[in-house]
């Protein structure tokens, strides 16, 4: 009996410390690696696809509609956690592929990798319906015209299992109509986390209504109608034969429906049709509420979002925001669809520019309604008398007027810009010093800027992981900072130092980092679909190279000469850098837009961002830095070290501050000197500023328009601020914390 009360092992129970010593011998000895059970493989992707019964719902929805449905049913229990059901009327599922409908990559809408650039369909993985099956209990009845009858199967875990224990697991024949059903029991039955983080049933339902709503907007054609199960009443029902404006109406109230305009513009250049309907500007709400569909998929796009919030803030009061129904049709190499688990966002080329175009149509609709304003009137009670207003030309007295009752604004939190709203700036008079005209030389570069390139979808690996490496470091306040932020202005050139403003705090950010981080993404996002900067006449690459060998050479980065360096032969650099990049000119070219002839003449330089060219002061420097500084032998590093040095060439050059002119400063002079002398330096001094001063302020005024009009703007639409960039941002100013000094005083 002593015996059996032993234990068989001595291993320490779960937690007591371990020892040190027992710390070093597992530290000494590394855990070895093991490919995950396919069980959890399954569970953890569906955890990623279906996070949400919403989720589900949309995936079945879409599926339906892929079908050829006109018709869907739904019915929901507990938000969907208890039960899911969809009814359609499509085309059904043949027999012989139900043993294999919820398997993972099961699909009819794809046959190989290459059919994604011209999808056409919601879905393509064919992961839907198999990570419904690892999470919840499914079942399925479905036929299809050709069959005499419908056949019920149920699945769990991606295969087929019996409805009852003992019993054959083949679906098996039953009543039904034509199209399928498609239930989910008990989601996330076997993730109890998952369960008990949904708040309420309420939520849940709210949330798929939002989903079947969007859905019944924009499907023309198809009939939808959603209810709680063991309800009569209906959630949302929409008729087929239902228009646009009539679905708006029914699921989002009359008032807005009434409101509505239409919009619809395309460009064949940049491969879109876009249309949708929109509030004018008697309709506004505390919410923007945008439907958004990109080629016929809900998505999000918060780049669209913010585009559309500052083209309505010129038309709607402060606080007041638009509801939007846009459907946006793109040719399908353009848009990458494979970038998100639940397929929510999606990528596509020339985004700027389509976003552009669409919100000028819909402020052209805007300003077209402009002189129709509607308001509020409320009639006066009887026996109620008329205020009147006296002037001080009738009234020599003033009336004692009634404090207000009005709750006092707490004005420490009220946000006081907004980039829509006039500036200050503006309201200055011009200044009295005018600077010269510009007039190149001879010796000036002319270019031309050509923004119209085939669009290429990029494949690449390398591509993505680096887009995935920036994502990854994305900092999300500080991405919400300059997604909201107002430019206030610059505020020293040399250190490359600029003011904005995002909410109640003042911001003081090197505008150098933060281009060289921003274009660096751009050269990311726009891969191998940049415009172009092609000179005329072509310039020698050599030459240029040479020019910035000999600056290099007299004022070396670190200050100490490496003329004396024996392995550096200065006088060799430039052609060994120029045979570097015409050997490599073909993939420059397509990879980068940098053209460049067989005999070394540079014909074109990539363009990034529309309406800013860089400084090509700076092109000697970067085309020299191109040989030693960028990785040519392993490709991923050599994307990245380019593009690097690409954003250094586009990042805004440092120019000398603006002096303050002095007063009553002049030279030292004895009594000895001659009134000639005297007269020179006079007629000196009043020559000034120099032509070189007038060129440096209108360079510091070039510099501070294209901050305020080009650069800031992108950084607000565009800028995935990482957190490197938090060296660059300085807070100095908070309104809450002022009023406080203030209240001191």
């Amino acid at each position: 009996m002593a015996d059996m009360m032993e234990f068989d092992s001595v291993e320490p129970s779960r937690g007591l410390k371990r020892k040190a010593d027992d710390s070093r011998a597992l530290a000494q000895a590394p855990k070895r690696i093991k490919a995950l059970d396919q069980d959890v493989v399954n569970k953890i992707a569906a955890g990623e696809i279906i996070i949400a019964p919403m989720h589900a719902l949309k995936e079945l929805i879409e599926n339906a509609v892929d079908a050829g449905s006109t018709s869907l049913e739904i019915v929901v229990k507990d938000g969907g956690l208890k039960l899911l059901q969809i009814t359609d009327n499509g085309h059904g599922i043949n027999k012989d592929d139900l043993p294999i409908l919820c398997e993972r990559f099961t699909t009819s809408k794809l046959k190989a990798f290459e059919d994604l650039t011209s999808i056409g369909t919601y879905g393509f993985r064919g992961e839907a319906l198999a990570s419904i099956s690892h999470i919840a209990h499914l079942t399925v009845t479905t036929k299809t015209a050709d069959s005499s009858c419908a056949y019920r199967a149920h699945y769990a875990d991606g295969k087929l299992v019996p409805a009852k224990p003992g019993k054959s697991a083949d679906p098996t024949p039953c009543a039904g109509r034509g199209g399928t059903q498609i239930t989910v029991e008990d989601l996330f039955y076997n993730i109890r986390q998952r369960q008990k983080a949904f708040k309420s049933h309420s939520e849940e339902y709210a949330k798929i209504l939002d989903v079947v709503g969007r859905y019944a907007v924009h499907c023309q054609g198809v009939a939808f109608s959603s209810k709680k199960h063991g309800d009569s009443a209906m959630g949302i029902s929409v008729p087929s034969n239902a228009t646009t404006v009539d679905r708006i109406r029914q699921i989002h109230g009359t008032a807005v429906a009434n409101e509505l305009i239409e919009f619809d513009t395309s460009d064949q250049r940049l491969g879109f049709k876009a249309s949708g309907w929109a509030s004018n500007a008697n309709y506004h709400v505390k919410k923007t509420t945008i439907l958004l569909f990109i080629n016929h998929r809900s998505v999000e796009s918060s780049t669209i979002k913010q585009a559309i919030q500052r083209t309505y803030s010129t038309f709607l009061p402060k606080g007041g925001h638009p509801f939007i129904y846009l459907s946006l049709d793109i040719e399908p190499q353009r848009v990458d669809v494979n970038i998100h688990p639940t397929k929510r966002e999606v990528n596509f080329l020339n985004e700027d520019e389509i976003i552009e175009v669409i919100t000028n149509t819909i402020a052209t609709q805007l300003s077209k309604v402009e002189t129709s304003r509607k308001f509020m009137t409320q009639s006066l009670l009887p026996g109620t008398k008329v205020a009147t207003i006296s002037t001080p030309a009738t009234t020599s007295s003033r009336t004692p007027q009634t404090p207000s009752t009005t709750k006092a604004r707490n004005e420490s939190s009220l946000v006081r810009t907004d980039p829509a709203v006039r500036k200050i700036t503006s309201m200055l008079p011009p200044s009295a010093t005018k600077l010269h005209t510009h007039s190149p030389s001879n010796l000036d570069p002319v270019y031309t800027l050509n923004t119209a390139r085939e669009p290429i979808s990029c494949r690449l690996t390398t591509v993505k992981d680096l887009r995935a490496a920036v994502r990854a470091e994305m900092h999300s306040n500080l991405t919400e900072v300059f997604a909201s932020h107002t430019y206030v202005g610059l505020v020293d050139s040399l250190r490359r130092i600029a003011a904005i403003q995002s909410g109640v705090k003042l911001y003081l950010v090197d505008y150098g980092k933060i281009c060289s981080e921003y274009f660096y993404q751009v050269g990311l996002t726009d891969f191998a679909n940049f415009g172009s900067i092609a000179f005329e006449p072509p310039l020698d690459i050599e030459s240029l190279i040479r020019s910035a060998v000999e600056i290099e050479q007299r004022n070396p980065p670190d200050g100490q000469s490496q003329v004396d360096d024996g392995n550096i032969a200065w006088e060799t650099i430039p052609r060994i850098v120029t045979q570097q990049l015409i050997q490599r000119r073909e993939m420059l070219s397509e990879y980068f837009c940098l053209d460049i002839s067989e005999e070394g003449q540079l014909l074109g330089l990539p363009l990034l961002v529309k309406g800013y060219v860089p400084s090509l002061a700076k092109l000697p420097r970067f085309l020299m830095r191109l040989g030693p500084c960028v990785n040519w032998t392993d490709e991923q590093k050599c994307f990245e070290t380019f593009l690097g040095e690409l954003a250094n060439y586009y990042t805004p050059e440092q120019l000398p501050n603006e002096e303050a002119p002095t007063k009553g400063k002049r030279k030292s002079s004895n009594a000895a000197t001659e009134p000639a002398v005297i007269e020179a330096e006079v007629h000196e001094q009043s020559s000034e500023p120099t032509k070189e001063n007038d060129e440096l302020a209108l360079r510091r005024e070039q510099l501070a328009r294209m901050l305020e009009h080009v650069l800031f703007p992108a950084f607000r639409a565009r800028l995935v601020a990482t957190k490197d960039l938090l060296q660059g941002v300085t807070e100095v100013a908070d309104l809450k914390g002022l009023y406080r000094v203030f209240e001191r005083c």
